[in-house]
């Protein structure tokens, strides 16, 4: 065990959740502060606060933030422009057409990102296999830029035609850039992809180039305020991959952070599902602005070599992470036709939910759960936030009033509500995928999941729900267990069956030698460095491609080793396969630095003849027919390992609270995760 201490922070919506190992022992301390949207940085040093070891003595420190994606939900980035071929100025505006939208008569395609007026040609050009077709005009470029500096831009993404196999007119633009428009952030196309598709290029550099000066003041900005503090420990950030990158990498390509937020919860959930031994898990994460949901399969999380933000795509690996408006902030509202909604919209950090007493007024799924009884005013949030329960019913009223109904009932239909659209966004990653949620077990975290969880899991068939240590910050764990990785990818469209393996073995030689110099300057050699090898393979004339593992021990028999994968991977995910030749598109580079990774700790089990008894017993509302309904209660940090909890009860937690229904059966595992047995016989309390 490292001797200094390690910190993981998650910046949410709402709360800002900490993690921190203690070295001495390896326990694992969970905490949360509130979120500051108004100065990012304040509430990132105040959860540095509420650690144990003080600043100088933490040696590690791994930051998820959600900063890139809000300035693009808010298209708040900077004023960017785009450079590319002679000739192929429209290349991002006009994007790619997609079949989906002409049959949803809702679509509306979101704002765009910049203006014609922000996109710019140079004359150049290179062909496919790296050839120059047009050199590279210097006094062309040089117009560009000093137009780019005119203007006032702040950023530019560069991005020119096949710059993926010959980059060099992407790095002389650079340095012309550098001299005639030295303020201006550069993003080069070939550095975030080196893969074909233009127009996925040219949206991944833009979207970068779009949220970099933010993220470098912010970065610049916590690095000094550490700084001052005393830290000289290693500065990690979570990546949308899964892994994490470091500071320094992240100021140069924060694409990759975009949609990073809720991958530290993932990485977790991988982790304990091997020490668990559950293989299969549907993970929902509900924090204060959204939830996640994602599938670990085989103990792994499920990747995708690109990603989307609104349509617009990231040619970068993503986790298959799958986001709606259901979180604990979400307002309840009515909408033209008098139906009661709830979310998208949340009342995030300031002011937050009525009940925090910071002056909102909305109700939100938090206020209806406090007026249920499912949260009580007896356990402040965090141990700091007291609810306020009288807020919580006052800011309910106007609506009840407007439905005619009780405050209690109105409470009951938005938890309804949410549970319903959170069911959708399970299904979506399930049922609408061909997968039956009842093969797997449900996972819950975040803040407000444990409130959510067994209703959910009722309705959709699942048989078990486990709730891990720590739940309300275990993104922040996950982001503990986050190895440094590079993704590296070189395009070469060619038929399997011709695929010479000398010139693969040079092509992956040439990415080896590149990932290890980056690795070895992040601190990073010997047994610490793993190379994983891959291909991208489809059938001729396919789309899209299959990612499959590269032969351990290719030798001759490369080509048939990866089609037999090929066919099994195919089969697997499309229910079929095809006598059609077999084509490589792209060969795949993932390098990873690895940290020393916690182990959660073991729990104490309940001595003999020493009997758990609750703590008390709440009220709970149910239905008019069931207004106070009595639920015992329970602190989790009291419960030990063997533990077992009959329904209906209410576990309440320092950074959450988890609620169990008449049925139910909960046991204590010997890590402190509850594995709760869902019953059948309570279908009535969502009803």
């Amino acid at each position: 065990m490292n001797d200094t201490s390690r910190l993981a922070i998650d910046v949410g919506g709402t709360f800002t959740d900490v993690v921190e190992l203690i070295p001495e022992t390896g326990e694992l301390r969970f905490d949360k502060v509130p979120t500051t949207p108004d100065a990012p940085t304040t509430g990132v040093m105040d959860a540095f606060g509420v650690a144990r070891a003080p600043v100088p003595a933490i040696g590690m420190f791994t930051h998820g933030t959600t900063l890139g994606l809000n300035a693009l939900l808010t298209r708040t980035g900077a004023r960017t422009a785009v450079i590319g071929t002679r000739g192929f100025r429209d290349v991002y505006l006009l994007g790619r057409t997609d079949r989906r939208t002409n049959y949803d008569i809702t679509f509306r395609k979101p704002p765009a990102l910049l203006e014609r007026y922000d996109t710019f040609e140079v004359t150049e050009r290179s062909l496919f296999d790296g050839s120059v077709h047009t050199p590279f005009d210097d006094e062309d470029a040089r117009r560009v830029a000093r137009e780019v500096a005119r203007r006032g831009y702040q950023s530019v993404a560069v991005a020119f035609l096949h710059s993926y196999a010959n980059p060099a007119h992407e790095l002389r633009m650079r340095e012309i850039l550098a001299e005639e428009a030295p303020d201006v952030a550069v993003t080069l196309s070939h550095e975030l992809s080196r893969e074909y598709r233009e127009y996925e290029r040219t949206s991944t550099a833009v979207l970068d180039a779009y949220v970099k000066p933010i993220v470098r003041r912010y970065l610049h900005t916590l690095e000094g305020e550490l700084a001052a503090g005393g830290f000289e420990g290693r500065f990690l950030m979570t990546r949308s991959g899964g892994g994490a990158m470091t500071a320094a990498s992240a100021r140069e390509q924060p694409v990759s952070l975009i949609l990073s937020g809720p991958a530290g919860g993932v990485i977790g959930a991988a982790a304990l599902s091997r020490t668990l031994g559950e293989p299969n898990l549907i993970t929902i994460d509900m924090g204060g602005t959204s939830l996640d949901a994602s599938l670990i399969l085989d103990h792994e999380p499920v990747l995708y070599q690109g990603a989307e933000f609104e349509g617009l795509p990231i040619n970068t690996p993503s986790l298959y992470i799958h986001t709606i408006g259901a979180g604990g902030g979400s307002i309840a509202w009515l909408d033209g036709a008098g139906a009661l909604q709830v979310g998208p919209q949340s009342a995030g950090a300031a002011p937050g939910p009525a009940c925090y007493g910071r002056g909102g007024t909305v109700p939100t799924f938090t206020d209806a759960a406090l007026t249920l009884g499912y949260l009580g005013t007896g356990t402040p949030l965090g141990g700091r936030l007291t609810l306020d329960a009288g807020l919580a019913d006052k800011a309910l009223q106007p609506i009840a009033a407007e439905l005619g109904m009780t405050v209690k009932a109105l409470a009951r239909g938005i938890v309804r509500i949410s549970n319903t659209k959170i069911m959708g966004a399970v299904r979506a990653i399930t049922v609408e995928l061909g997968r039956d949620p009842k093969d797997f077990a449900l996972l819950s975290f975040g803040g407000g999941g444990g409130l959510v969880a067994v209703e959910v899991a009722r309705e959709l068939g699942i048989p078990t729900v486990i709730v891990p240590p720590g739940q309300g910050a275990f993104s922040a764990f996950g982001m503990l267990m986050a190895d440094v990785q590079h993704d590296f990818a070189r395009t070469s469209v060619a038929p399997l069956a011709a695929l010479d393996p000398s010139g693969v073995e040079a092509v992956y030689g040439e990415m080896e030698r590149e990932a290890r110099a980056q690795l070895a300057a992040e601190g990073f050699d010997g047994d610490r460095v793993t190379l994983t090898r891959s291909l991208d393979v489809r059938y001729a004339g396919q789309e899209h491609s299959v990612t499959v593992a590269y032969p351990e021990d290719p030798g001759s028999a490369m080509a048939d080793l990866v089609a037999g994968a090929f066919a099994r991977l195919h089969e697997r995910q499309y229910g079929h396969t095809m006598a059609d030749p077999v084509e490589v598109t792209t060969l795949r580079l993932r390098a990873t630095g690895s940290v020393d990774k916690p182990a959660l700790p073991r729990i104490a089990e309940r001595p003999p003849g020493a009997a758990l008894r609750p703590e008390g017993a709440r009220p709970v509302y149910l239905s008019e027919d069931r207004p106070a309904v009595g639920y015992a209660l329970y602190t989790r940090e009291t419960l030990l390992a063997g533990d077992v909890i009959e329904g209906p009860a209410v576990i309440a937690e320092h950074t959450a609270t988890s609620v169990i229904h008449a049925g139910d059966t909960l046991r204590v595992g010997p890590h402190g995760e509850m594995v709760i047995s869902v019953g059948s016989a309570t279908r009535e309390v969502t009803r």
